[in-house]
Parts: structure tokens; sequence; C-alpha cells
């Protein structure tokens, strides 16, 4: 399996990671607050420090998730993985560490270092493209 089929697979077992981490949360607070099941906001606006990092945290999985899918599929379908294998596993280091600096705080300076890694896959995804087009 290329580092790009490698990729791809665990930015969803990531993204799904989030999913069951968030339903455990709010499982977690309807069985110990007796708050509804269908309360919760899906913004996760209603929820405090963790619970609302850890929604928002879901939030940038899936959000992004499709961009960054269709590219590696477009390589993996064209036969083109040799593009993308390079830099997959620092795209999905990057991924992962944005996740994580988001859960552990939302202050200035984590804001900050996120949007950096942030900022690395975007790169990443324009270098990407710009091979695909045959600009480099």
């Amino acid at each position: 399996m290329t580092a790009t089929a490698i990729v791809l697979l665990s930015l969803v077992a990531w993204t799904l990671l989030h999913v069951m981490a968030l339903g455990t949360f709010r499982s977690y607070l309807v069985m110990a607050s007796g708050r509804a099941a269908n309360s919760f906001n899906a913004s996760g606006d209603d929820l405090d420090g963790f619970g609302k990092r850890l929604t928002r945290v879901h939030a940038n999985c899936y959000e992004f998730l499709p961009i960054v899918a269709i590219v590696l599929l477009y390589a993996l379908a064209t036969g083109q993985t040799a593009m993308t294998d390079g830099l997959a596993y620092i795209f999905l280091g990057a991924r992962i560490a944005q996740s994580v600096t988001h859960i552990i705080s939302t202050s200035a300076t984590f804001v900050l270092i996120r949007f950096a890694f942030f900022g690395v896959q975007l790169v990443i995804m324009i270098i990407w493209l710009l091979k695909f087009f045959g600009h480099i």
C-alpha cells in the first residue's frame, strides 16, 4: 500500500476517532447530568472547554477531509501516487498535530500554533495540485 493510501485511510480513521470521542463525551454528559440526548448544539457552543474544543476538532476533520480525500483519490486513481507519497506522512502529522493542539487549548498562542499546522497542510495541498497540473 502506498503512503498516499495509508494517509487517506488514516485521515478517515482520525475523523472516525473524533466521532467516537464526541459521542462518548456527549453520552457521558447525558448519563452523568441527565441532559437530554437531543439537546446538544451541533456547533458545540452549548458546551464548555473540552467539549466545545472536541466538537470543533471533529468539525475541522470532516470539513477538510473531502478536499484532501479528492486529491489523494485522484493520485490513487490515476497512478500518480509518486507525486503525493513524499509529503503524505508530513500532511498526516500536521493534521494530527492541528487536532491535538486544538484539543489542548484555544489560547492565542495555541491558535497560532494550530494555524501553523493548518498552513503546512495548505502548502502541501498546493504543492500536490501544482504537480498534478504540471507546474512543478
